[in-house]
């Protein structure tokens, strides 16, 4: 796996777990769906990169 690209996809995790928990704490549902949405968008690509590398070797 590229390491720029796994620091990217888990600083996306990172950063919506952040926003949805400011979400949470401020009552606000569009940032929670934010938040939720990054961190499954990161975990995603996390996911598509290990695979991809499975297959590679």
């Amino acid at each position: 796996m590229n390491a720029g690209r796994r620091i990217r996809n888990k600083a996306q995790a990172a950063k919506g777990r952040i926003t949805e928990r400011l979400g949470r704490k401020t009552r606000n549902r569009r940032l929670q769906r934010e938040g939720r949405a990054d961190q499954a968008s990161g975990n995603l690509k996390q996911s598509i990169d290990k695979a991809r590398d499975a297959f590679r070797r």
